[in-house]
């Protein structure tokens, strides 16, 4: 009797992690991903740790060079030098990382409460959104419940904007793991067109900045902040000024229930 293979292999699913694929084995590994519970939660977790190791070791390749190495160096090799160095280093920091890691568009600073939170939340959506049968675990027509569990996942006390007069309707929600091995929700919408945008909450550190910020993850815009606590991130397949607006509602109907604290 033979063993069935695995869908697709470690390496497959870590080149999809981290945009490496083509645009045929992408399509292919999105699909098989949306359909497998466990491989979706190694992918987040994986993002997770990128993004953790991008806040710790990020800042190495800014660092100036040690002036000893400059002085050691003779005028006409000093540029040469700065780039052996410069060299040197992207290698040594790809052999504590152990594969290559690309730099997220618009990359929170390290020690930000909001680092990570909008690849995060983009790669979430990016797995779950083209599912047709079970884009969700809980479904609208369940939303108390929906709430009561995913807040006491959360800890903390969740509203779900209501987003009828952007078009887009509640579709449900679903929990994912963290980064940090905490719970995060996210809750998905839907037009009458088939859009789809995800709101992706996961609990933060505390922070006193509560402006929006704006992340491209290749074809998707999210917009993202944090607040009492929470961080958000609002993502989808539309026009930066379009989700901008949501993001406003959103944001004002949170503040109007009184966001989580």
């Amino acid at each position: 009797m033979t063993q069935q293979e695995p869908p697709i292999s470690n390496d497959e699913l870590q080149a999809w992690v981290d945009r490496q694929s083509d645009a045929e084995a992408s399509a292919r590994i999105a699909t098989i991903v949306a359909q497998d519970a466990l491989l979706a939660a190694r992918a987040s977790a994986w993002v997770g740790q990128r993004n953790a190791l991008h806040a710790a070791f990020d800042a190495v390749l800014d660092e100036p060079i040690p002036q000893r190495l400059l002085d050691a160096a003779r005028p006409a090799q000093r540029r040469w030098a700065q780039q052996l160095a410069a060299a040197l280093a992207c290698v040594a920091l790809g052999g504590v990382l152990g594969y290559a890691l690309p730099r997220p568009a618009s990359a929170p600073a390290a020690g930000d409460p909001l680092a990570g939170l909008p690849r995060a939340a983009a790669i979430a959506h990016a797995v779950y959104v083209p599912e047709v049968r079970h884009p969700v675990e809980v479904g609208a027509e369940q939303q108390a419940h929906l709430v009561a569990w995913l807040s006491k996942r959360l800890d903390r006390p969740l509203k779900v904007p209501e987003l009828g007069a952007s078009g887009f309707s509640l579709v449900g929600g679903r929990l994912l793991p963290g980064s940090d091995g905490g719970a995060v929700a996210q809750f998905m919408y839907q037009n009458d067109a088939g859009q789809r945008l995800t709101l992706y909450v996961r609990r933060n550190a505390a922070s006193s900045e509560t402006a929006f910020r704006f992340a491209a993850e290749q074809e998707l815009s999210v917009f993202y902040w944090v607040d009492g606590g929470v961080g958000y991130a609002l993502s989808a397949k539309l026009p930066r000024e379009s989700l901008m607006q949501i993001a406003e509602l959103v944001y004002r109907q949170l503040q109007q229930n009184g966001a989580p604290g």
